[in-house]
């Protein structure tokens, strides 16, 4: 289930990203924030509160949508586009001694 559903600019090409490991489609000229909610409901979790988070300001003034890319750096997914390839994090990494989707 995804927080928002595109009704307009459906044309544009597809292009193919990873989140959280898993291979997701996003249209090229996309926003971060827009191809993660429209693959689920929230963008991240609160680090304090655990409350699932969607975007706050959605102009890059706030640090609310930060999330970090394949390498760890941080983003602003209200105001990167998504590129074809990229590979973004929302939740912790697993860590190399736990498999992805393995529980804790």
């Amino acid at each position: 289930m995804s927080l928002i559903k595109r009704v307009a600019e459906t044309q544009r090409p597809a292009i193919t990203f990873q989140l959280n490991g898993q291979r997701c489609e996003a249209l090229a000229g996309d926003t971060l924030l827009t191809a993660i909610l429209s693959q689920q409901t929230y963008l991240r979790h609160n680090e304090f509160s655990q409350q699932p988070r969607a975007g706050f300001c959605l102009m890059g003034a706030c640090q609310d949508c930060l999330i970090k890319d394949g390498q760890g750096r941080s983003l602003r997914a209200c105001s990167t586009l998504v590129e074809a390839g990229m590979s973004v994090w929302t939740e912790p990494q697993p860590s190399p001694a736990q498999p992805q989707g393995a529980a804790s």
